[in-house]
């Protein structure tokens, strides 16, 4: 495809959902487009460090970034899970691991048996004790899943928490080496075309006037060109996500380097502790109604483990989304699409997601409305999902001690999320989709984390007999605890894998 031939790319804003985008089109669709980056360095960043899911790593293998390079470069480490923490009730604590139960084989799904050991009322342990992820990150071990399917240590995954300060920069040197241009400027004005509505051109406060044929919105919660030039209409999801505000702050880390990032319950929100190769994240999400800002910051001093490194970082927002992500000839990627709250890590998946749809639905000059219609389907089902799940959180507990508990517990959830909940309840059964984010697993940690049990299950598991099953279910304990035991450690398996990079 010749120069002229190529498609425009103008994309506005850099940070996490800029840079990524940037790369992924320059490295995947250098024949059909021309990428050209303007953000302004005086603007900042939201970023206040990242914890992922484990589909980041198919993103990168996919660009053919090397993982202990890209580790060290941000500071990174491994992420088995994540561990909630008085969520159910106060004093309970289940980790939610990026694997399976049991070994995630057979027609039927393990936790079916676990449920029907109980109910005929035999001994068994939590079901937290058959997950290889969940004794890995117990015992603050690490080492990379093992490609035989048949062994116990294929069946886990991994992500990574890494510092997103960092993160925008490597990209960076990554997408323009492979042809992104890059403009500094503050935008000042956005042309339209007057017949289309479609934008035509942003300008910049030098006067430099930049045209483009499609233009990506990484602006963040500004929306520059999405929600204030197009405006598209922002859905408010706070009646059912009703944490709007964030205090977040850096300590130095003064205990063992854990695999999983946590989630730990407060009275108005939640606590986020992200560990690094050089500092602890940590950040207390909450909602203003229920609780000041300074009330917010001094709980969240209080808190942290170790040495503060910097000032309490407020951050603002509203949980929701805006109705569409593609609109003329304009994209929104990130926030500048709409913002769910970082209990389930899923800011970058979603960034990835609209990357991926991107790609695999790159227009012509010319768009066609069948394109952009299919890529907001997919989103659509990405946030809807996603925000059902984020739900489930809050709503599935017995907690009555504030306020904030006493509302999330009583509010009225989306349809969506009550007939999935009465289903695992009724049957131990998890409403299966073809697309979408989290898995049968995921559903199931939540759910039996936080208490809804199921008082059925399929019948194909009283197949078995009761003394096959659990002596199978004895076995599988027993043989994921002693592999757990014999893996290194995650801290020594970091130090000699990704050591960070020295400072700058």
């Amino acid at each position: 495809m010749s120069d002229e031939a190529r498609v425009n790319v103008i994309i506005v804003g850099g940070g996490t959902a800029g840079w990524m985008t940037a790369a992924a089109l320059a490295r995947l669709l250098p024949r059909r487009c021309a990428v050209h980056l303007v953000e302004s360095e005086a603007i900042g960043i939201v970023g206040v460090g990242e914890a992922t899911l484990p589909h980041l790593r198919a993103f990168n293998e996919r660009l053919g970034i090397d993982e202990a390079e890209f580790m060290a470069a941000t500071r990174a480490t491994f992420k088995l899970g994540i561990e909630f923490r008085n969520w159910g009730r106060v004093g309970d604590s289940y980790i939610h691991p990026f694997g399976t139960f049991g070994r995630g084989q057979g027609e039927v799904d393990f936790h079916h048996y676990w449920v029907r050991m109980r109910q005929e009322g035999h001994a068994v342990a939590d079901l937290q004790a058959y997950s290889m992820g969940v004794a890995l990150a117990r015992l603050d071990r690490f080492q990379p899943p093992d490609g035989d399917p048949r062994s116990i240590a294929s069946t886990y995954g991994y992500a990574y928490q890494f510092d997103a300060t960092l993160f925008a920069p490597y990209l960076r040197r990554l997408a323009e080496g492979w042809g992104a241009r890059r403009t500094e400027g503050r935008i000042v004005e956005v042309e339209r075309d007057g017949a289309s509505g479609d934008i035509r051109a942003v300008v910049l406060e030098s006067g430099e006037r930049i045209e483009g044929d499609l233009f990506v919105d990484c602006s963040g919660f500004v929306s520059l060109l999405l929600g204030r030039t197009l405006g598209e209409p922002f859905e408010d999801w706070s009646h059912w996500l009703p944490c709007d505000r964030a205090v977040a702050m850096p300590c130095r880390t003064e205990t063992p380097l854990s695999p999983y990032t946590s989630a730990i319950a407060m009275d108005a929100g939640w606590r986020w502790r992200i560990p690094l190769q050089h500092r602890t994240g940590n950040g207390y999400v909450y909602a203003s109604r229920f609780i000041s800002d300074e009330e917010a910051r001094a709980a969240l001093v209080a808190a942290v483990e170790g040495e503060p490194l910097a000032e309490p970082r407020l951050l603002r927002f509203t949980a929701g989304r805006r109705r569409r992500s593609w609109v003329g000839n304009c994209i929104a990627v990130g926030l500048a699409s709409g913002f769910l709250e970082p209990l389930e890590s899923t800011s970058i998946y979603l960034v990835q997601a609209a990357i991926t749809g991107l790609v695999e639905l790159f227009p012509e000059r010319r768009i066609s409305a069948v394109e952009r219609d299919e890529f907001n389907r997919l989103i659509d089902l990405e946030y809807g999902r996603i925000r059902d799940f984020l739900i489930l959180h809050y709503h599935a507990t017995s907690r009555d001690d504030s306020p904030f508990w006493d509302y999330v517990r009583t509010m009225a959830v989306p349809e969506t999320l009550s007939e999935k909940i009465e289903l695992f309840r009724r049957r131990g059964r998890v409403v299966k989709y073809r697309e979408g984010v989290f898995l049968d697993a995921s559903w199931i940690a939540v759910y039996v984390g936080q208490g809804i049990l199921p008082r059925g299950f399929d019948p194909r598991a009283a197949t078995p007999p009761s003394e096959a099953v659990l002596r199978g279910m004895a076995a599988l304990g027993e043989e994921i605890a002693a592999s757990a035991r014999a893996m290194p450690g995650h801290a020594a398996h970091v130090a000699g894998y990704c050591p960070m990079a020295p400072a700058a």
